[in-house]
């Protein structure tokens, strides 16, 4: 255990996060940059002596409970993760687990987009955040906000009669899954909703028994508007993180007709 880098190393992490990236108030103004150490304990629920022992080089052996949590505290990605814990002499095991936290960029690029319709998914579909522009195109989001769970078990489950293209989501998006549950092993949500599946639906246990694996990427996508038919999109997926958050853009053909019907929902979204 590297006592002194690992002081190091959380007191500089510390510096670099901001409280609302956190999902902690602001509060009045601070003196230093980031977070208190108070805080950093309370997210990662130890005790302030304990982490301030940590931080002055002088504190006991972490576990790697303590470790995976002030991962979680500290917004680390998997490298620094990983790094954490060979300074404290351990060696880093499987991804924390799924996060559900959007970062602040990414919250802050969703509301610049105002001309492209995109959301935020996480390693299980759940979604986290959207912008006004994907408001305009698909409504407003469901009140079950997991898409897997809405494409085998919500109002139009997938049946024989699905289209092509139906189908493909329903194929990739299982083993997206199954890639997922791997990746985090120890993520309740994740083993939570493969057993809701498994219970509700024998389209989702077919799938799930072909044993394929896959990560979502970029794919074209039609969609059907309720004013203006059929759209063509193409689906871009940008992998924001280590947390398996994923931002899903809709984009359009310079010069096609979904392109144009794009541009009159920016104007009557009056931006």
């Amino acid at each position: 255990m590297n006592r002194v880098q690992l002081a190091e190393f959380l007191k500089d992490r510390r510096a670099r996060v901001g409280p609302a990236e956190a999902g902690l108030p602001v509060g009045v103004r601070r003196r230093t940059p980031g977070l208190r150490r108070e805080e950093v304990a309370q997210l990662a629920g130890i005790s302030v002596d304990y982490y301030a022992r940590l931080e002055q080089g002088r504190g006991p052996h972490p576990s790697r409970q303590v470790l995976s949590a002030l991962g979680r505290a500290l917004r680390l990605f998997e490298d620094e993760r990983a790094y954490l814990f060979r300074l404290a002499g351990e060696q880093p095991g499987p991804p924390a687990g799924a996060s559900r936290v959007v970062p602040a960029g990414i919250m802050h690029l969703l509301e610049r987009l105002d001309d492209t319709p995109a959301f935020v998914i996480d390693a299980k579909y759940d979604l986290l955040a959207w912008n006004q522009m994907a408001i305009r195109l698909m409504g407003e989001p469901p009140a079950e906000r997991n898409m897997i769970w809405n494409a085998f078990c919500g109002p139009m489950p997938i049946g024989p009669g699905a289209s092509a293209e139906f189908r493909s989501f329903a194929d990739e998006s299982v083993a997206d899954l199954r890639a997922a549950s791997v990746r985090y092993p120890d993520d309740e949500g994740i083993r939570a909703l493969i057993e809701r599946l498994h219970a509700a639906s024998p389209e989702f246990t077919r799938r799930w028994n072909q044993h394929h694996v896959c990560v979502r990427r970029t794919t074209v996508k039609t969609l059907t508007h309720p004013q203006y038919g059929e759209l063509e999109l193409e689906c871009q997926v940008l992998h924001a993180d280590d947390s398996g958050q994923r931002v899903v853009f809709y984009t359009a053909a310079p010069g096609s007709r979904t392109a144009d019907v794009l541009c009159g929902l920016r104007e009557r979204a009056g931006v």
